[in-house]
């Protein structure tokens, strides 16, 4: 009787390696996969601020539009422009590529900011905020 106790330990000696082999294997593929999720968060975190940041732009320039209404004389919108675009010159992401006013007519502006996606999303990803206004003397 004891011959046999001893005879199945010895044919299942190998069957705990096995397990924990396994369990280590389904456990990398876990942490990869946690890797994966951690890099598209930073990702995600950094369009984000760029995203935060163009909004931020274009709101300052339709702040800039508002004052001029009641600007005597007036200014134009290339001047407009051209003072908006030297304030924000030093806090643009270096990868800013185009940023403008647009006159709609009728009261009606589109204010445009774009940057290159290039740190994650590749080298010629450019991503374009634009922020449409009415402006009613």
């Amino acid at each position: 009787m004891l011959n046999r106790h001893l005879l199945r330990i010895k044919g299942e000696t190998g069957f705990s390696l096995l397990e924990v082999l396994i369990a280590v294997l389904i456990i990398a593929f876990g942490l990869l996969g946690m890797a994966a999720l951690q890099l598209k968060t930073v990702q995600n975190s950094h369009s984000a601020y760029q995203r935060t940041l163009a909004s931020i732009i274009a709101m300052d320039a339709s702040e800039r539009l508002w004052i001029n209404l009641g600007d005597t004389p007036a200014k134009s919108v290339a001047a407009i422009q051209a003072e908006w675009l030297q304030a924000w010159n030093n806090t643009l992401p270096a990868s800013n590529t185009a940023s403008a006013i647009e006159d709609l007519g009728s009261g009606s502006w589109r204010i445009s900011v774009r940057w290159q996606e290039n740190r994650f999303a590749g080298e010629n990803a450019v991503e374009t905020f634009v922020y449409e206004m009415d402006l009613y003397p």
